[in-house]
């Protein structure tokens, strides 16, 4: 469509037979414009395919109506973007706000979409995930006082909004199951080193293993991160030397089956013990099933798409914030009448 004939305020104005600032309340679903009046004027709107020159809107208004999500992605976690996205498109729905996903790739540094949103002014909020205890990037946002939520929390002293898993819970209960199941050298799969979930899941797996008097170990050489194939060599090298684990702490469903497919490749499948978080529908589909703790992704993004829209608004990061517990265990083969 030819600029000039691209649908305008005053095209639908027009149309609906109302002043111009009247259409232009109406389309920002002002309250103090009649409901009838604003569904007749935006079904207007849509029928002629009206859509806000947002460039003019930033000049006018100073705002964007933008949110940012920095997207990290995650082979480990399966869904994470999608079931994120989902939820916060949720929240998002019926207000002004576009959600624009940016990704940042592992090899390139964590604080540069951050640096690039906040210098252009490129978004009214922003979302960001995979936090470290003194994150920078919260720095930076905090310093700037850019409304923004995190998905994960830190160590600063200054409180900001975020929402969490409860990583502690659901390490410490995956612990305590695979004890009960009989496990007496039960292993934590970690998250990458310098994650503050990282230090969660440990503190609550070696809770666990304190609190039964067995030794909990902490995998070392490879993490949540790696590669499926190399999770799975990893495993395999641990049975041919005889050193392998009685029980596994999978905090994703990719872990969990490559652990899996390292012992039925080495013929020990019956050995195969292990809990895991699943994110999505895969784990139902796992066979042998085992032990799941589930993550709601979807519900994740919809209270931090909440939050952030009340961020916006000035509220104070103090009542912004939120923990998603862990869920109770989803039985799978695991029986916790077995005993050492």
């Amino acid at each position: 469509m030819a600029r000039q004939d691209r649908p305008t305020l005053r095209s639908v104005a027009a149309q609906a037979g109302l002043a111009v600032t009247t259409v232009s309340r109406a389309l920002a679903d002002d309250p103090r414009i009649a409901a009838e009046t604003r569904r007749r004027v935006q079904d207007i709107a849509q029928q002629v395919g009206y859509s806000p020159n947002r460039a003019a809107q930033r000049l006018r208004t100073g705002r964007t109506n933008v949110i940012a999500f920095v997207l990290n992605p995650h082979e480990e976690i399966l869904g994470y973007g999608s079931s994120m996205i989902r939820g916060l498109t949720e929240a998002l729905r019926d207000t002004p706000y576009h959600l624009v996903v940016m990704p940042n790739y592992a090899d390139r540094p964590a604080i540069e979409p951050v640096v690039n949103v906040l210098r252009n002014r490129l978004a009214d909020g922003l979302i960001i995930s995979r936090t470290t205890p003194d994150d920078l990037r919260i720095r930076m946002m905090l310093e700037q006082r850019m409304p923004f939520i995190s998905h994960g929390r830190t160590e600063l002293a200054t409180p900001h909004p975020f929402v969490d898993y409860d990583n502690f819970g659901f390490a410490h209960a995956a612990a305590t199951r695979l004890i009960a199941g009989g496990a007496r050298q039960p292993c934590l799969i970690p998250a990458p080193e310098g994650m503050t979930f990282a230090q969660h899941l440990r503190m609550g797996f070696l809770r666990a293993c304190g609190e039964a008097g067995v030794q909990g170990r902490v995998l070392q050489g490879i993490s949540l991160d790696d590669a499926p194939e190399r999770i799975h060599a990893h495993i395999g090298a641990l049975i041919r030397a005889g050193d392998l684990p009685d029980g596994f702490v999978c905090p994703g469903e990719v872990s969990a089956m490559a652990i899996h497919a390292a012992h039925s490749d080495a013929g020990r499948a019956a050995d195969c013990r292990l809990v895991m978080k699943h994110t999505s529908s895969v784990a139902g589909l796992i066979r042998p099933g085992f032990d799941s703790i589930y993550e709601d992704l979807a519900e994740a993004g919809r209270i931090m798409g909440q939050l952030l829209l009340r961020a916006i608004a000035g509220e104070p990061s103090e009542s912004l914030t939120w923990l998603q517990a862990a869920p109770p265990i989803r039985p799978g083969n695991l029986t916790t009448e077995k005993t050492a």
